[in-house]
C-alpha cells in the first residue's frame, strides 16, 4: 500500500466517522465546494456544498441517536492527485419515530488533492434493490 492510499484510507475513515457521530462540520470538511452528489431522495441531485449540508443535515435529523455505518467491499484507487472509491454501507440505527432501521447502500466516491488535502468532488448513492422481488438487497455473508 503507498503513502497516497494510506492517506486516502484514513480520509474516508474519517468522513463515515463524521457521518456516525452526526458531525456536519467535520463531514463537509470532506468536500469540494463545488462537489456534484447523486442520491437516492429526491431532488436526486445536489450541486453544491451548501446543498449537500442540507442533504445531510436532513438525513442526520432522521436518526434519534448516532448513526451506525459499516464499510465492506472498498475498492480504493489513487493516482497522483486523484482518487476512486466504491464500497457498500450498512447504514443502521433507530429514526425518529423509533423505528429500527438497516439499509445497504452503495457509494462511489471520486476526490482529487487540493492544496495537500483530499477532497470529495463527485459522490454517487444508490440503494440496490432485487428486480425479481424489487426488495433491498443484502450481501451475501462475509
Amino acid at each position: 500500500m503507498t503513502t497516497n492510499d494510506s492517506e486516502f484510507l484514513a480520509f474516508l475513515d474519517s468522513r463515515v466517522d463524521a457521518c456516525r457521530l452526526k458531525d456536519i462540520d467535520r463531514l463537509m470538511s470532506h468536500y469540494s465546494p463545488d462537489i456534484v452528489y447523486y442520491d437516492v431522495v429526491p431532488p436526486l441531485q445536489f450541486a453544491g456544498a451548501d446543498e449537500v449540508r442540507r442533504n445531510f443535515v436532513r438525513w442526520f435529523d432522521g436518526y434519534d441517536g448516532p448513526i451506525g455505518l459499516e464499510t465492506r467491499d472498498l475498492a480504493i484507487v489513487t493516482s497522483g492527485e486523484v482518487a476512486f472509491a466504491h464500497m457498500l454501507h450498512l447504514d443502521t440505527g433507530t429514526t425518529k419515530n423509533g423505528v429500527d432501521r438497516a439499509i445497504w447502500v452503495r457509494s462511489t466516491v471520486c476526490c482529487r488533492r487540493s492544496r495537500g488535502k483530499w477532497l470529495i468532488t463527485h459522490e454517487h448513492i444508490s440503494v440496490p434493490i432485487d428486480p425479481e422481488t424489487l426488495q433491498p438487497w443484502v450481501p451475501p455473508a462475509v
